[in-house]
């Protein structure tokens, strides 16, 4: 059964540290102010010599330190690599470091479990400090250049440089909120129905809209391009939809006549990349009742009611009214992964396919969502990459030539009901590579309650328990 907020208390929750701030970078001058005393000052004569002018301050020196490895990002394919990496007993204290200033470590595939107020965002992070072995150095920085001919990384503050032998790129990708306009300004008023699940300060607005929402049209958006987990979207929009139904308010039977009406528009052709999915997921939207706008990308939002939405020549835009809008907003390259010798023409760490190599520097590597690799940017893409990567790393300490060992594994446990999960599983080309289905013989295009239970409550444990620490293979299982 799952977690009902009520409409009282969750209309009473109102997050007042949240600003649209939050959501957009935006430049701010500081000011200062100094009281002065009441008093008359002392006569000249009187007045005691004033006091030296303080030193300056001492001036930062960069440093330089050495590693055998730098992992740059501290996410789900850092950590998976680094800790593997240590697990191959090949290094001891400090010779692999991680390189990132984030103070906590989010389970962000359980976001859209918050979404549907299935799960507490607060249980689902765990402080980044306390998730890396002692052996491991972190520097809780950020990166301001590559110098790959150098084998050079150069830290935010101060200008640190770090030299390495190998260097792995995973510093995950930018969600750019400020890409739609208005959606920042938005997502900070809890007195609109706008919400977003990729968005730490913004997920458990989500479900608060759900929730209060008793009549009117809600739209769940996705934008063209790259995003992470491409199935989230809809997974919000499908529990949604069942929460109406559940509540009287939603009729699959008659849709027009329901007291809620549902839109998934969408700036791409289709519901899902994979034909097979797809196929599964459009009868789903048609049984059901859900309009479908295609290739239909939101741009902005105005006056907490209006979404735009761009079409593909350019010059056509759409105005649709709203009282519930879930937006999924553009993503992208970091701009000192983008802007840096390492990425390929979009932005991302430029890497071979099946290798995760660099494809001009051979000791740099790449793994999770700001490579390049062709396939769907997942956690689950992750537990197949970070083992290859390992592998090849050590391959070339030896002196040896990289395996082709990546297919182009990735897996998106769709969420379409309460209790229910499609469990898509597909490797490049969109071949469906499905691990009930080589175990047990199951078609796993079918939602099922049992993969529900993983989504819900095995994927999240293992993940803090096993995958962060080097020991979660995916479909492989517990590695060695």
């Amino acid at each position: 059964m799952f977690r009902r907020c009520s409409r009282r208390a969750a209309s009473a929750v109102r997050p007042a540290a949240i600003t649209a701030r939050t959501f957009a970078t935006a430049s701010s001058a500081s000011s200062s102010s100094s009281s002065s005393s009441s008093s008359s000052p002392p006569p000249a004569a009187s007045r005691p010599p004033p006091p030296p002018p303080p030193p300056p301050p001492p001036v930062s020196q960069a440093r330089s330190r050495s590693h055998k490895v730098v992992v740059v990002g501290g996410g789900t394919a850092g950590m998976a690599i680094s800790h593997q990496l240590l697990r191959t007993g090949r290094f001891t204290q400090d010779d692999v470091a991680i390189v990132d200033p984030a103070e906590w470590h989010h389970y962000q595939p359980g976001w859209t479990l918050v979404g549907g107020g299935l799960k507490d965002k607060e249980d689902l992070r765990r402080p980044m400090s306390g998730l890396v072995d002692p052996k491991l150095r972190l520097y809780a920085d950020g990166v301001a250049s590559f110098a790959p001919e150098d084998n050079t990384v150069t830290l935010s503050r101060g200008g640190d440089r770090l030299t390495y032998e190998h260097l792995v790129v995973a510093p995950g990708i930018k969600v750019d909120f400020a890409s739609i306009e208005g959606l920042p300004e938005a997502l900070a008023d809890e007195a609109t129905n706008v919400s977003s699940v990729y968005g730490y300060d913004s997920v458990d607005k989500t479900y608060r809209t759900i929730d209060r929402l008793d009549r009117g049209d809600a739209i769940f958006t996705q934008p063209a391009g790259p995003i992470k987990c491409a199935g989230a979207p809809q997974k919000v929009m499908w529990l949604a939809l069942d929460h109406w139904k559940r509540a009287g308010l939603y009729k699959p039977s008659d849709p027009a006549g329901s007291a809620v009406r549902v839109t998934f528009a969408t700036g791409m052709g289709g519901m899902f990349a994979v034909p097979k999915y797809a196929a599964k997921l459009e009868e789903l939207r048609r049984e059901r009742g859900v309009e479908g706008l295609f290739q239909h990308d939101l741009v902005s939002i105005e006056g907490g009611d209006k979404a735009t939405f761009a079409r593909p020549d350019g010059a056509e835009k759409v105005v649709r009214r709203f009282d519930l809008l879930h937006v999924v907003p553009k993503m992208g390259p970091h701009a000192f992964v983008r802007d840096s010798p390492l990425a390929d023409k979009a932005g991302f760490v430029d890497v071979d396919e099946h290798t995760a190599q660099h494809r001009r520097y051979p000791n740099v590597w790449s793994s999770g969502d700001a490579s390049s690799l062709p396939t769907s940017k997942t956690a689950a893409a992750v537990t197949a990459q970070a083992p290859v990567v390992v592998g090849n790393i050590l391959r070339a300490m030896d002196g040896e030539a990289p395996e082709a060992g990546y297919d182009g594994y990735t897996s998106c446990p769709l969420l379409t009901e309460y209790g229910k999960v499609l469990l898509a599983e597909f490797a490049y080309g969109g071949e469906p590579k499905e691990t009930f289905g080589d175990w047990i013989g199951i078609d796993q295009v079918e939602p099922r309650r049992s993969f529900y239970h993983l989504k819900k409550d095995f994927f999240p444990w293992v993940y803090y328990e096993s995958m962060v620490k080097g020991t979660w293979g995916g479909p492989k299982g517990w590695l060695n």
